[in-house]
């Protein structure tokens, strides 16, 4: 498949659905607390997508059965939302929402802390989010897609970390998962020429350390550091506009 250039209609779809995605994240982080199950966190945000008159795309998606992704500690990615699985003090989690909206896509997670957690947790976030950030500061047209994986790469390993390669961001807003792939370790000035009218997600995943991940072979699904250390994301979804990027998922006007 190739890459899709959206049209003004599209990307007014896609910025509906991208901002009802953040707003799951807003709703939530009142809830993030001690006690709580990753469960009742996912089905808090079920209610809240319905009630916006949209669909969770996670859902049943290639047999998923929650409506969202949460990730503790040394899950990296595609935690399943438990009912046992309860939050504890020091923990963080990344929570992963994508809705779907008129037929539109819209894709982001954060990370959260509960309680107290540790500084070499609180650094890691820290360090995760400024390779996002670092990321999207390479959105324009005409620049390579390789020189976001570049950037993160570079900041994550000065700081001591390493980057998760085993996933990576996509295109997205017509269909969950589109062209093109978007690596978050990569070659300088490698890979295609970004676009007016794309819109993907970047999403750096960050160990504390060793890269790899394992699968959960029991559900197919949790992907953990194959070391159990603690990992961390944050995404988001971005266009790529005449002159530069517009963070379709940022309700803060951080960009």
């Amino acid at each position: 498949m190739g890459i899709i250039i959206k049209t003004k209609e599209q990307i007014e779809g896609i910025r509906k659905s991208s901002q009802l995605a953040a707003q799951c994240l807003d709703f939530i982080e009142p809830y993030v607390k001690v006690g709580v199950s990753t469960g009742e966190l996912d089905r808090k945000i079920e209610d809240f997508i319905r009630e916006h008159g949209a669909t969770p795309a996670p859902l049943n998606y290639h047999g998923f059965p929650r409506a969202t992704c949460i990730s503790p500690n040394e899950v990296v990615c595609h935690g399943i939302p438990s009912e046992e699985r309860t939050l504890k003090d020091g923990d963080i989690i990344n929570i992963d929402v994508t809705t779907i909206l008129d037929g539109y896509y819209g894709d982001t997670s954060r990370m959260f802390e509960v309680g107290e957690i540790k500084q070499e947790a609180a650094q890691l976030i820290d360090t995760t989010k400024h390779c996002l950030d670092l990321g999207i500061q390479q959105v324009k047209p005409g620049n390579r897609f390789g020189n976001i994986g570049f950037v993160i790469g570079r900041y994550a390993k000065s700081k001591g970390y390493s980057v998760v390669y085993e996933f990576c961001g996509h295109g997205v807003g017509i269909e969950f998962h589109e062209e093109p792939q978007v690596e978050h370790s990569a070659r300088r000035n490698s890979g295609q020429v970004m676009l007016p009218g794309m819109i993907f997600t970047i999403e750096p995943m960050i160990n504390l350390g060793k890269s790899r991940v394992k699968i959960d072979e029991s559900d197919g699904w949790t992907a953990t550091t194959i070391d159990d250390k603690l990992s961390a994301q944050f995404e988001h979804t971005i266009l790529v506009t005449d002159d530069g990027f517009e963070v379709l998922t940022d309700l803060h006007n951080e960009y």
